[in-house]
């Protein structure tokens, strides 16, 4: 057993060695530039075979068809912001690569099946590349239930922003496979619509995980703006609009109080728990859950 935890590549460990920390440098800086470079090529330019993502996206309207401004943004920032992750994993403090190395292999597997979607989307694959994304939405929604706790820095730009974008890509990539665009499949998408408010509450409520709700109201709010677009006399567009007020609503009533928490003198106190997540993240150390063991044995030490 414990040799199979060793050879386990997605395994959380207290501690990596030097040839598997050059490893996930060397790969998690490749793949993400992989992203990079496929995502900016197949923007500006057609493959010899096929059309650029966005006018893929505009020769096949669907229900889920998204705004190519709105989104390309969402993507910039994402990658901008997971810039700082490949700092927290090339930096000198060991604590901070060992938890950046413990969230490496998930992320590694997401950017090679996200290159390998685009590449199949611009090629109109939209079967296998619905494949990809499903194998991706596996590997997200593993690294989310199993590193709860990682730092808001690697948790926003690693964890919930590709799981916001994959969820909603499963969407939009799966009308385009079966080309809905049939009153039947209007209708369908009607209601498939809902899926995403459902989603972003899931996390919102089990977790208090309010970045997810942000970037699935973005994404909405892209929906919204492109159905719109494409048929003003819809409810797909109205939908998308009312699901992005309410996940936004909900994303800030969860964080307005975190705003009273950083105003208040406590703040500065190294001791005081702020809850993030649902879980005290700001002042524990990276990863060390003996702190926060320990809190929670506090109101039973108390009864005694």
């Amino acid at each position: 057993m414990e040799r199979v935890q060793t050879m386990n590549p997605f395994a959380k460990r207290e501690k990596h060695d030097k040839r598997a920390i050059v490893v996930f440098r060397f790969l998690t800086l490749f793949t993400w530039l992989l992203v990079l470079v496929v995502s900016i090529l197949f923007n500006v330019k057609a493959p010899a075979n096929g059309q650029t993502i966005w006018d893929q996206n505009k020769a096949h309207p669907t229900p889920f068809s998204l705004n190519p401004e709105i989104t390309s943004v969402y993507w910039l920032i994402l990658l901008l912001l997971q810039l700082g992750y490949l700092y927290c994993l090339f930096a000198f403090d060991p604590e901070l690569v060992k938890v950046a190395a413990n969230v490496g292999s998930h992320f590694i597997v997401h950017n090679l099946l996200t290159s390998a979607f685009i590449l199949l989307w611009v090629h109109s694959f939209f079967w296998i590349g619905e494949l990809m994304l499903v194998f991706n939405s596996f590997n997200l929604t593993s690294l989310y239930f199993r590193h709860l706790r990682t730092q808001p820095f690697i948790h926003i730009p690693v964890v919930t922003g590709p799981l916001a974008w994959n969820f909603v890509a499963v969407l939009s990539n799966g009308a385009a496979m079966v080309g809905a665009q049939s009153l039947a499949a209007r209708i369908l998408a009607n209601v498939a619509i809902w899926s995403i408010l459902l989603y972003g509450i899931f996390f919102m409520g089990a977790f208090k995980d309010y970045p997810i709700g942000f970037e699935l109201a973005i994404l909405s709010a892209s929906l919204a703006v492109h159905q719109h677009g494409i048929r003003v006399f819809a409810l797909q567009w109205v939908f998308a609009v009312v699901i992005a007020t309410l996940l936004l609503t909900a994303a800030l009533a969860i964080t307005l109080p975190l705003v009273g928490i950083f105003c208040n003198p406590l703040y500065r106190n190294p001791t005081h728990p702020i809850q993030i997540f649902g879980k005290e993240l700001i002042w524990r150390r990276l990863d060390d859950d003996s702190d926060y063991e320990d809190r929670e044995r506090e109101p039973l030490l108390g009864d005694e």
